[in-house]
């Protein structure tokens, strides 16, 4: 089947900031809303809101989309808790054949997303109490009994935390069967609660914590070593090494050490495996910038190595094809993706933008707010020119008139082939307060493609709001969205022909 996404006879509407705006069709509001949360707070809609619109929109498109989204999204876009959503809803609203188990079956990755689901299906089931959740539909069951079987001791062990539904009481509640002897024994350590203590950073961090030692200086050196051992035994994981490299460089590892945390993150191939979202490249990279350590420079270069190396497979465009990159720089684009990140939608489009434009041969770049302003930085040092961007934001202000991008190219006369905006797409007219039909998106687009009709028009959805601000797969317009470095395989596919759901259309359940 082919999904109807389109938005040509999308019915107008208004934005959070009063502009005209246009509703975006179920099945393309569902899929923005979930590729662009973590369930935060954003900076127009508050948690609950997302959710409570993510249900509504569940109930109104078809199942099998649902289930293919629930996949897209944990496969492909990294997120987990958007799927949990997904397939609990799915569950409410689909029976009578094998979907939603396909759907749970392949969509849970990691242990604890088995018992994240079932808490999420207790509550949006308005069940109370652990015992409640024994009447689970045939299909939900199904899918995490497959889920079940997928994980080793180790991975069990290592995911099994004192939460409100545990794995032992998802064990009763499913009844997995075993797909050998092995499995059926780790089945009967989660139950008897005697799962091996896997051996991660954690568990050998804290073991350390428990020993007595002489002195601070060797409590310390204990530490280091123990570091030292977890980056030699070649356990210790991506995200771990990211988001532990102030750790090791105050606990002092050697020269030595620093070198392989080095060359791990560089890894193409553990880049890939990693699958970790573009941002987590820039937080650390952040982090590592405030320490003045000496071996510093040296793992801020193999984090730009890192999150290029995360758009390896991005094609870019050749010298010949001209692109024009703006990122949104406005008060709402600068709201945290969760809670304990200093990470904002602001950042994110800052570095998809870079992204881009490392990967491009032709480019011009630029942030708008009130202004709008273009800023030459080389092409290769991503981070380092997302800092730089973010150092500068406060020269064009923080209303969102989007619109003077195209003003800027009119004037100009500057033929691109493909203008890309990442933004919240709550674009307006701030030197008017909307009151001008010419300083709109809409007309500004309509006015440059009669300069150059073959240009493109991509506009970067990263908060999934639900509207947007000229129509969408008209007039050479469209939308992609999400935080992932996936949303450049959508642009590709948009090169080819595609369409913007063709990647959740092709999943095979």
């Amino acid at each position: 089947m082919k999904f109807n996404f389109f938005t040509r006879n999308a019915t107008q509407t208004l934005n959070n900031e009063g502009a005209k705006a246009y509703a975006l069709t179920p099945e393309v509001e569902l899929y923005s809303a979930v590729v662009t949360t973590m369930l935060n707070d954003s900076h127009y809609e508050k948690s609950d809101q997302r959710l409570a619109r993510i249900q509504e929109l569940t109930g109104k498109v078809d199942p099998v989309f649902v289930a293919k989204l629930a996949v897209y999204v944990r496969e492909q876009m990294y997120l987990r808790s958007a799927p949990v959503v997904l397939l609990g809803e799915l569950a409410k609203v689909h029976n009578g054949d094998a979907l939603v188990g396909q759907a749970v079956g392949r969509a849970v990755q990691r242990p604890d997303e088995i018992t994240e689901l079932l808490a999420y299906y207790q509550v949006t089931n308005q069940r109370a109490g652990t015992k409640k959740l024994n009447r689970l539909s045939k299909q939900m069951q199904k899918g995490l009994a497959t889920a079940f079987n997928k994980f080793d001791e180790y991975q069990f062990a290592k995911y099994n935390k004192d939460t409100a539904v545990k794995l032992r009481d998802a064990l009763f509640l499913v009844h997995p069967k075993a797909k050998n002897e092995i499995q059926q024994a780790v089945f009967n350590k989660i139950v008897a609660g005697s799962l091996n203590t896997p051996y991660t950073w954690e568990t050998e961090l804290s073991a350390l914590g428990q020993v007595l030692f002489a002195s601070e200086a060797e409590k310390n050196a204990a530490v280091r070593v123990k570091w030292e051992e977890l980056i030699d035994s070649g356990r210790l994981g991506y995200m771990a090494t990211l988001r532990n490299l102030r750790n090791m460089l105050e606990a002092g590892i050697s020269g030595m050490h620093v070198e392989k945390v080095c060359s791990l993150l560089a890894d193409e191939k553990a880049v890939r495996n990693a699958k970790q979202l573009p941002f987590r490249f820039l937080s650390a990279y952040r982090e590592l910038k405030a320490l003045s350590f000496g071996h510093v420079p040296m793992l801020l270069e193999a984090l730009e190595s890192a999150v290029y190396a995360s758009v390896a497979n991005l094609r870019g465009f050749g010298s010949q094809t001209r692109v024009v990159v703006a990122c949104d720089v406005s008060g709402s684009m600068q709201k945290a993706v969760s809670p304990k990140s200093k990470v904002l939608l602001y950042d994110i489009g800052l570095l998809m933008g870079m992204l881009l434009q490392a990967k491009c041969k032709n480019v011009l770049s630029g942030m708008f707010g009130n202004s709008w302003k273009t800023v030459t930085l080389p092409s290769q040092h991503v981070l380092a020119n997302v800092d730089e961007f973010y150092r500068r934001e406060g020269e064009v202000g923080y209303a969102t008139n989007g619109y003077l991008v195209l003003n800027d190219l009119i004037k100009r006369k500057y033929n691109a082939d493909k203008v890309m905006l990442f933004t919240d797409t709550q674009l307006w007219d701030s030197t008017t307060n909307n009151q001008s039909v010419n300083n709109t998106m809409a007309a500004k687009w309509a006015q440059y493609k009669n300069l150059f009709p073959d240009a493109r028009l991509y506009l970067f959805d990263l908060a999934g709001y639900g509207q947007v601000p000229l129509r969408v797969e008209s007039n050479d317009v469209y939308l992609i969205a999400g935080w992932s470095d996936k949303v450049f395989d959508v642009l590709q596919a948009l090169e080819e022909g595609q369409t913007t759901l063709s990647a959740i259309d092709e999943i095979v359940l």
